[in-house]
């Protein structure tokens, strides 16, 4: 799943959070109710304008950034 094209960030969008292309609903938002237990059916159902695509992009988006982030050791 490739999230290219399907996540934004955009200052004069919600601050400049990732937000799914279109929407002003956040990367952040989808985590926080998947990591809830929240089906990704049932956020298709509550938010109409996500698709499966999109929360699976999120996801995806989520673990490039984790891999991405550096550990400093103290």
């Amino acid at each position: 799943m490739t999230y290219i094209g399907r996540i934004k960030a955009d200052q004069g969008i919600m601050l400049g959070k990732p937000v799914i292309a279109g929407t002003r609903i956040t990367v952040e938002l989808i985590l926080r109710k998947l990591s809830e237990g929240t089906s990704i059916d049932e956020l298709v159902t509550a938010y109409p304008h996500l698709a499966k695509d999109d929360i699976l992009a999120a996801l995806s988006y989520s673990a490039d950034v984790m891999a991405r982030e550096e550990i400093i050791a103290v």
